[in-house]
């Protein structure tokens, strides 16, 4: 009775829960791995993909989760369900999803190694001569980095890292002649790699490092009776929600530095653990952890699949199966020879990645940093390549006298200790560098390029909806904006201003930003096209974003939807709404794209009685990006642009080979191209259509 109440609460909801969605999602990523038109290291690849997922999963959104329960404080979730049920419903579908993981884990992909070059071997099924390199490897480098660790009544619970391969040792003494049980830990350090690796004739075999530490445990534990070994693996809260921190005196740099610190010894919400552990270990751990059976994955196979990219990005198997990055360059800009400080005196240039190259942009940063004319250069990062020419062309260019100013976003999620670092090398170098805003996450991309030519000074800009990372733009979808429009030039400075001191612009003639007026703005255009609609006007709406939550939002596509507008939305993530439910959303459709690339890009189409608005940009339609991140949308404005843009949303929703359909109760379906219908697949066609000259589509 229970189970049939809590799904009906969950149907009768007008709403989708975050969370569950969520899990849906990666059910998407999980059905790449699955897909055998793909060769098996792509394959690996997304399966790799959904273990880390889980593991940001765990530590954010069940982390989130445990902050109400373990402080009693009450939270509904969008499904309707309060804390306890939620978490029951939550976590069954997760051991669901881990279940699925590993069944395609074992059955479909382990019995493809050995006739792809390589396998994952036990030292057991190695060469003499190969477990004697095993035993040369754990001596010399294995050995010495391991440190029992003993939880007994002379020696406190150890702190146990997040997310590290650990062996619970429970061994057994006799004193007094009564014996008695303990547990050591042995932590494998995350330096060592995943794999051992062993070159033979005609394959590489991959052999677990916790395979070769288990054989050798007893090394550790001489003269002690080893009652059993258990491998296991704890994922801790790592959430915590800084941008939402009112304390505006503090110093923030040593805030983020000290909540880093946190995320090590958050409680714990997920153990995974290898089968038939030791029940006294498990009692101890549970008591210790206050978990249950809820938190406990049992694995019946490599515990930690992100250790895959060590296969995946092996040099001998780099090219099985990768398309190679792109050097195309777009419709609007005619040559990669072109000099784009004279081409964007009189062109705005539209880029979409990773069909069209970041080159240009980073070319033009790079010949910034050394051109006299250059007076400053301004810039938002939030996530950074390593060995980033970015950072590179920003110390040259404060080497070079240049002012730069840069906002270092430290709140961007795993990525913070590494803006920390280039923030401060930065810093050394003479830039004007801010770590972000206290109360808000900057998420914005933008930069600008101030040039003095002749009595004139020039402002450069690029905007869009992707990370300043050239190796992420070879993965990930986006679009940016290049152009010295003195419009937007203008707006952008403004933004610059806000963001970096205490101006406050009345408005923006092409920006639409947040944390102020998004949603606002946002919900004023739909509220338009159902003005329109019920005047009996042409109407519609095409979205494009990674993520649907804000519940505001939402509630005015129900009202467009029940006043006759079309409303498609493409979304790659979390969807909140609820497409196609009668009386309530039967003009909404929802399709999420998940296939070779990460969609990352956002556009927002609205029909405006024929006279189209398009916005690019960072926003997604969550409350976080409205309320708690500084985010900007850019108007397109130039009309060939603007036939780009809405071409690219044009594909997107004709596409079949990498679309999935949402159904009213938020599953998906797989959407397949009709006997006779045109195979359309975005993630290849884009590599033809970059170059050529848009078509004058219809959306809506």
């Amino acid at each position: 009775m229970l189970i049939n109440k809590v799904s009906d609460q969950i149907k009768r909801s007008k709403y989708i829960s975050r969370d569950l969605s969520w899990l849906r999602f990666n059910y998407r990523v999980l059905d790449q791995a699955r897909d055998t038109n793909k060769s098996l290291f792509d394959r690996l690849k997304f399966m790799a993909i959904t273990s880390s997922n889980l593991d940001e999963f765990f530590m954010i959104r069940v982390g989130s989760l445990y902050n109400y329960l373990d402080y009693g404080k009450e939270r509904t979730d969008y499904s309707g369900l309060r804390e306890l049920p939620f978490r029951k419903k939550l976590l069954d579908y997760a051991h669901r999803f881990v279940n699925d993981q590993y069944l395609t884990f074992n059955n479909e992909l382990k019995p493809l190694f050995a006739k792809s070059g390589f396998d994952i071997l036990k030292v057991s099924e190695l060469t003499e001569i190969e477990q004697k390199k095993v035993d040369s490897f754990f001596k010399n480098t294995i050995f010495p980095l391991l440190t029992p660790m003993v939880f007994d009544n002379y020696h406190g619970f150890p702190l146990l890292m997040n997310q590290l391969l650990t062996f619970g040792v429970v061994t057994r003494t006799s004193d007094e002649g009564k014996p008695q049980d303990r547990v050591t830990f042995v932590q494998i350090p995350q330096n060592l790699g995943r794999f051992y690796e062993i070159n033979r004739k005609d394959k590489i075999i991959f052999v677990p490092i916790e395979e070769i530490i288990r054989l050798k445990i007893k090394k550790l534990f001489r003269n002690v009776e080893i009652v059993s070994v258990n491998l296991f693996r704890i994922t801790r809260n790592g959430d915590f929600t800084l941008e939402e921190s009112d304390d505006l005196e503090a110093d923030f740099v040593q805030e983020i530095k000290s909540k880093l610190k946190t995320r090590k010894k958050g409680r714990v919400v997920r153990l995974e653990v290898e089968r038939n552990p030791s029940q006294y270990m498990m009692r101890l751990l549970k008591e210790r952890w206050t978990i249950d059976n809820a938190n406990v994955f049992t694995i019946n196979s490599l515990i930690d699949l992100k250790g895959l990219w060590q296969i995946v990005n092996h040099r001998h198997f780099r090219d099985k199966g990768f398309k190679q990055p792109s050097s195309v360059m777009p419709h609007s800009l005619p040559s990669d020879g072109v000099d784009m400080f004279e081409y964007l005196k009189d062109h705005d240039v539209l880029l979409h990645h990773p069909y069209n190259s970041m080159e240009p942009v980073v070319s033009l940063l790079e010949r910034a940093a050394e051109d006299p004319l250059v007076l400053g250069i301004k810039q938002t990062i939030y996530r950074l390549a390593d060995q980033s020419r970015v950072t590179a062309a920003l110390l040259k260019a404060a080497e070079n006298g240049k002012h730069v100013s840069v906002l270092f976003e430290v709140k961007a999620r795993f990525d913070e200790e590494r803006n920390l670092r280039e923030g401060e090398r930065l810093e050394k170098a003479g830039c004007f560098v801010i770590y972000g805003i206290s109360k808000y996450k900057t998420h914005t991309k933008m930069m600008m390029i101030i040039r003095k030519e002749g009595e004139k000074v020039t402002r450069y800009v690029h905007i869009g909806s992707g990370n300043y990372n050239e190796q992420t733009a070879r993965l990930y979808t986006d679009v940016s904006l290049l152009t010295t429009n003195e419009v937007y030039a203008h707006d952008v400075s403004e933004f610059f201003n806000v963001i970096t001191g205490h101006s406050r612009p009345n408005e923006y003639k092409y920006l639409m930003t947040s944390p102020k007026n998004m949603r606002h703005q946002l919900i004023e255009l739909i509220r338009n096209e159902a003005r329109n609609a019920k005047k009996g006007l042409k109407s519609g709406i095409v979205i494009k974003i990674n993520s649907l939550e804000d519940k505001e939002v939402i509630d005015e596509f129900y009202k467009a939807s029940k006043a006759g507008v079309p409303v498609k939305l493409i979304v790659r993530g979390i969807c909140c709404l609820r497409p196609g439910r009668e009386e309530l959303s039967e003009n909404i459709s929802v399709k999420s794209i998940v296939g070779e690339y990460l969609e990352h890009a956002r556009l927002y189409y609205f029909h405006n009685n024929g006279e189209p608005k398009v916005y690019g940009g960072s926003a997604d339609v969550m409350v976080r990006s409205f309320d708690r991140r500084i985010e900007a949308l850019f108007l397109i404005t130039n009309e060939e642009l603007r036939m780009e843009a809405i071409n690219i949303l044009y594909y997107n929703l004709l596409d079949n080979q990498n679309s999935y359909i949402m159904r009213e109760d938020g599953t998906y379906i797989k959407k397949r191209a009709g006997a006779n219908e045109e195979v359309v697949d975005v993630h290849k066609i884009f590599y033809n259509k970059a170059c050529s000259e848009p078509q004058l589509v219809e959306l809506v």
